[in-house]
């Protein structure tokens, strides 16, 4: 479809996150806004769930769901480092077709975008600012905003006539106070003398308005006509005539109005408890319980349990039990989706496969902060930007992280991962690191140094598997530092990897007999370690011998 057949809302509006950086998103509540009044926590009764009237962001986000329409892709800026590739990369809002795309997605050729600089990730996209579309902030906010000045009233004649008297002003007064009245019943035939009377002296007086009403260009008003009756039998009095004005007593004054309050939107009730039993259509339950399904569904893999799902409304509900998912694979993925995250975070596994996938910084924060129980966690293959959202993200239940040939990693951003957080919690009196649960830990391809593996030794003693294959750095110096007498690991170790370490050499092969559980040691691919030397080792053991199924490879019996 052509630019120019899409309407101005084209595109479905998104509705904002908090950024929870401003003023008003790190402020607390207030308490006596009348949406503080309403919550729960201020003794409200919790119907409106809104926030505070001084909490409203003032530079609201785009939500963590939000894709490109022409790729499919989320904000991949912080995959590069120049101002012009982020700004590329970055999903930009328009604040005029609600379009959430890439600027470098667009092909309008020298056609710019105007960015506002008030609110991030919007601006007025290059097509709308080429067919010339005026802003919805310019034609429908601003009347909310601002009223515009009523134009001065144009005569019919010609140009515009002079300010009116202060008396024409207060007879004009007057006669619209009079309109807004309550119109008094005809109930005696005095009053109709008097009607006639003054409908006699109302069109003199209407004859020497009319100048004055055409001078101003208006109309005579269809309460102030020669009117007699209304459909309720009520007679319309004429201001400013030479009879009455008005009757009295007058008739009943209208109720006032009720003030009208401010609408909001109502979340739905939490969802309803899956039910136990299968309905079937003749209006009867199944014989088997919810608990036979599952163990039926167990035995099931991940295509059958979708085929499940389709089947009806309650297998959909039993499917996302977490007991079926406890582990999903998503690599190799070009792009992670929404509703794969959502999928995700629904089915709750307890390992999850994120290796060689597009996935970025934000989407993998908004996953680990929703998934407490995983305990297996594969990033390898993906981007030290993306892996950076583990420093941030708390993992209580983790026993096992891999982090495999991540490119650009350095001491620094290792010590940011393996360090505690420097911002505790309130009554947090011991600071532990991140990994200090963790049980195996994959380092292959890293460019690790001692500095990192002395922080490892010390933020991490509960590892029982440690992958440091093919690190360039790690040489002889490093295998002293993992058996040394002060190091934690010289009694949990049970399987070491330093296959493809070209610095380690036949002195330090002594040194593994410091750790009596050692099981699985494989230095496959050292070039400076000789078969020799690996079959003495062999030969000796720790506490007993090791059997060498491979050259270099040495395995125990547990």
């Amino acid at each position: 479809m052509s630019s120019s057949s899409r309407g101005p809302g084209a595109g479905a509006r998104r509705r904002r996150t908090r950024c929870r950086r401003c003023r008003a998103c790190v402020r607390t509540e207030c308490g006596d806004c009348h949406f503080c009044r309403d919550m729960k926590k201020f003794g409200g009764p919790g119907r409106m769930k809104q926030s505070c009237l001084l909490r409203q962001c003032t530079a609201p986000v785009l939500p963590h769901t939000a894709v490109c329409l022409l790729c499919g892709e989320a904000g991949k800026e912080d995959t590069v480092e120049g101002e012009e590739e982020k700004f590329g990369l970055s999903l930009m809002e328009c604040t005029i077709c609600n379009e959430i795309v890439h600027p470098g997605c667009l092909k309008m050729g020298k056609a710019e975008g105007v960015i506002n600089a008030e609110i991030p990730n919007c601006w007025e996209c290059p097509r709308c600012t080429q067919e010339g579309r005026t802003s919805k902030v310019k034609g429908g906010r601003e009347r909310h905003l601002k009223k515009k000045p009523k134009p001065p009233l144009a005569s019919v004649e010609g140009p515009a006539a002079p300010s009116p008297s202060p008396q024409r002003e207060k007879l004009e007064r007057f006669k619209r106070m009079c309109q807004l009245l309550e119109r008094v019943p005809d109930t005696s035939s005095s009053s109709s003398d008097s009607d006639s009377d003054s409908d006699s002296s109302g069109t003199s007086l209407s004859e020497d308005e009319a100048p004055g009403e055409a001078r101003n260009g208006r109309r005579p008003a269809r309460g102030s006509s020669g009117e007699k009756e209304n459909r309720g039998g009520r007679r319309a009095v004429r201001p400013g005539s030479g009879g009455p004005l008005l009757s009295w007593p007058l008739g009943p004054a209208p109720p006032p109005r009720p003030p009208q309050l401010e609408r909001h939107v109502v979340r739905p009730p939490p969802r309803s408890p899956e039910p136990d039993t299968l309905p079937l259509a003749a209006g009867s339950d199944h014989p088997l319980p919810r608990a036979a399904w599952l163990r039926v569904f167990q035995h099931l893999g991940p295509r059958e349990l979708c085929i499940c799902m389709r089947v009806c409304r309650t297998w959909s509900r039993w499917c996302y039990d977490k007991r079926l998912w406890p582990r999903m694979d998503l690599s190799r993925r070009k792009s992670l989706t929404p509703p794969m995250l959502s999928g995700v975070v629904r089915r709750q596994p307890r390992a999850l496969d994120l290796s060689w996938t597009g996935v970025s910084k934000k989407q993998l924060m908004w996953l680990l902060n929703r998934l407490q129980g995983l305990q297996e966690l594969v990033l390898s293959g993906c981007s030290w930007l993306s892996v950076s959202a583990l420093g941030s993200a708390p993992l209580p239940a983790l026993r096992l992280l891999d982090l495999r040939w991540i490119e650009d990693v350095k001491d620094s951003q290792l010590r940011e991962l393996l360090l505690p957080p420097p911002d505790t919690k309130p009554g947090q009196t011991e600071s532990r690191g991140r990994l200090q649960g963790v049980a195996e830990l994959r380092l292959a391809g890293l460019e690790l140094t001692d500095a990192s593996l002395r922080l490892l030794l010390r933020h991490a003693p509960q590892l029982s598997a440690l992958d440091l294959s093919h690190c360039a750095h790690v040489g002889d110096p490093s295998v002293h530092l993992l058996t040394a007498p002060t190091s934690p690991l010289r009694e949990t170790l049970v399987h070491l990897n330093l296959a493809g370490c070209h610095r380690l050499t036949d002195h330090c092969l002594p040194l593994f007999r410091r750790c009596p559980r050692l099981r699985r040691l494989d230095l496959r691919s050292c070039r400076q370690l000789s078969p020799e030397a690996c079959a003495r080792l062999a030969a000796a053991g720790p506490p007993g011998p090791f059997r060498c199924p491979e050259e270099k490879l040495l395995l125990k019996d547990s």
